[in-house]
């Protein structure tokens, strides 16, 4: 691969490609300030240039117990995994090896979906769109009866529905009846599902929680969504649900203004998950005493297991941040991550995880946690079994191999432990799913079965393994439905072979490549950071490189300069001050480093002088 060097401080370098090539070879050359390229790169870029293809860029997964999905920033969902009961929205039962689009069921006369939201509970799978509210599954979780479907089918209830605060107004109601119901995010667990609206209203319906007439607790199926009245007044922002409990993330006052969030739970206690101390179930909301507006810990993320939780804090203080995680619930397979199998009724802090940096994603399995750090370091505990977190385990007498405290993946990518640009983590029964490399690679590992691990086949892996994204395109989706078909029929083995063959050499080519494009992508992205204080951006490409094959980098400083308010330069002038201090720190060490050397040089001359003498 063609290299080049370019002299930062002096901002002058340009990229030409209509320049002579160099004299020899497929090096890069500088000269004059303009960066030249050999003639068969030179094309390459061009013809990227010209045709931009980039690939799909993931914003969110979620994760089933045996099902995946995948939402892109164009509004498309991915799914992959187990198919039965239609779980994949694919308009079959089959499962699915690799990534593949879900094809929504569009009535006549409605725009196609751009989804902006995913869950998926443990059969079942949500989507939301810009505009109307998508589901797929059955007994209630859907939202629209007790029929299975194929296919992501709008949910029509809140299509009727207002707003809670506005029910028992007539006159508002009136009025607003015209409009449906805007929702802001969805979420789903075990056999229930949630939804958000805009004004931070909660919804639930499905296997739910509630409240008999007799005040009792209660899992009680319901299809329509239901609202949750006990947060009149107050401002829903995260929800999380386990097999038969819910937590959720709540503004403190009637508004959302950040960092303000409390926690409430209700649901089965039967093991503590709920953090209030007590194995008592709850049919309402409980406020958890640990979170509340006294606390000196602010929540920002929450996550459920089958019967644990999992929280992330960030500490109220100004001269210090420091995340922290929390677990309670059912820890028999090491899943909150203290230490021992034992249930705890109150959260506790996990020790083990890093303190210099912070937790950015959490999520819980069924008797698993994950949490990844913003330097890309993931950590996990809890059930071993085909997760591969203790693959020296004997999984004989006492020793079942589980993790009971947090262990540190490791990374295929980097040979060590940070994963490049993560994003999200999501996990399922016995699988982990990392969005990585800014949105642009995703890594899985655990049980493969039906596929879930979205790499082709359905064998397990003990240690991080590439997802098989971007999707196929045409002609590895081609060779890949022929291989399907040429499985099923016995007279086809020779065929089969071959196109056995012809598919593991296309996935080592298209591994290579994405190698490939990997380094190129970190290269160009430390450089942009170098120069512009930002990550390189494919939405927001130079001006100068969008217009003409050629990039200015001086004229692009001195645009971004001119664009910068004041607090931006500021900025600007401490990052470019301490590097120059930096550099001018540097050559001191080495010129007193150079007189030290001539110092001893001179002294040892002087000391043989009178000798020779």
């Amino acid at each position: 691969m063609p290299c080049c060097s370019v002299h930062l401080p002096a901002f002058t370098a340009a990229a030409t490609f209509n320049s002579p090539p160099p004299a020899r070879g497929n090096a890069c050359t500088f000269d004059a300030g303009v960066l030249r390229f050999p003639p068969l790169l030179i094309y390459r870029i061009a013809r990227s240039h010209r045709r931009p293809q980039m690939p799909p860029k993931v914003i969110a997964i979620a994760a089933g117990e045996v099902h995946t999905l995948a939402l892109t920033g164009d509004g498309e969902v991915y799914s992959w995994g187990r198919g039965p009961f239609g779980r994949l929205g694919t308009g079959r039962e089959d499962d699915e090896l690799v990534p593949t689009a879900v094809a929504p069921a569009v009535d006549e006369g409605r725009l196609w979906p751009r989804f902006v939201a995913v869950a998926a509970g443990a059969y079942h799978s949500l989507a939301l769109d810009v505009c109307h509210f998508h589901d797929y599954l059955t007994d209630g979780q859907l939202g629209y009866g007790d029929q299975n479907s194929l296919f992501p089918c709008l949910v029509d209830q809140f299509q009727d529905l207002d707003p809670p605060e506005t029910l028992d107004n007539e006159a508002q109601s009136t009025t607003r009846s015209q409009t449906s119901l805007k929702l802001s995010s969805v979420k789903a667990g075990g056999m229930m599902s949630f939804a958000i609206d805009s004004l931070g209203a909660l919804w639930m319906w499905g296997n739910c929680p509630q409240q008999t007439d007799a005040g009792e607790f209660c899992i009680a199926s319901s299809s329509v969504p239901l609202p949750v009245w006990d947060f009149h007044g107050h401002t829903v922002v995260k929800v999380a649900c386990g097999s038969e409990h819910v937590v959720a993330a709540v503004s403190a006052g009637e508004t959302y203004t950040g960092g303000d969030l409390v926690c409430y739970a209700w649901g089965n206690n039967n093991h503590g998950q709920l953090g209030l101390g007590d194995k008592e179930s709850r049919s309402r909301p409980v406020l958890i005493s640990a979170f509340s507006e006294g606390s000196s810990w602010e929540v920002y993320e929450i996550a459920c297991g089958a019967s644990h939780t999992a929280v992330l804090t960030n500490k109220k203080s100004f001269d210090q941040i420091e995340s922290r995680c929390w677990t309670f619930g059912l820890g028999d397979k090491g899943q909150l991550g203290h230490g021992t199998t034992a249930t705890i009724c109150s959260p506790q802090p996990v020790d083990g995880l890093p303190t210099g940096s912070f937790l950015i994603s959490l999520d819980c399995g069924l008797f698993h946690t994950t949490v990844v750090s913003s330097d890309g370091e993931v950590w996990c505990w809890g059930m071993e079994r085909g997760l591969g977190l203790c693959p020296d385990a004997s999984f004989s007498g006492v020793d079942a191999g589980d993790a009971l405290y947090p262990i540190r993946v490791q990374s295929p990518e980097t040979d060590g432990f940070k994963f490049l640009g993560p994003v999200q983590i999501a996990c399922g029964a016995a699988h982990t799913v990392l969005v990585a490399g800014d949105g642009y690679r995703m890594w899985a590992w655990g049980r493969g079965r039906s596929g879930v691990l979205g790499r082709g086949q359905t064998a397990d892996s003990y240690i991080p393994c590439v997802v098989m994204w971007p999707p196929l395109g045409e002609n590895f989706q081609e060779i890949h439905e022929d291989r399907a078909e040429a499985s099923t029929s016995r007279v086809n083995d020779r065929a089969s072979s071959e196109l056995e063959q012809k598919l593991s050499a296309a996935s080592e080519e298209l591994q290579f490549l994405r190698s490939k494009l990997t380094l190129m992508e970190r290269y160009a992205n430390i450089l942009h950071i170098s120069i512009f204080r930002k990550p390189l951006d494919e939405r927001a490409l130079p001006h100068s490189l969008q217009e003409s094959p050629v990039f200015d980098i001086r004229k692009e400083f001195e645009n971004m300069l001119d664009a910068a308010d004041t607090d931006e330069l500021n900025r600007l002038e401490i990052f470019y001050r301490s590097m120059l201090s930096g550099v001018k720190d540097k050559l001191l060490r080495r010129r007193v480093q150079e007189m030290v050397q001539q110092c001893i040089i001179s002294l040892s001359a002087g000391r043989r002088t009178p000798q020779d003498q």
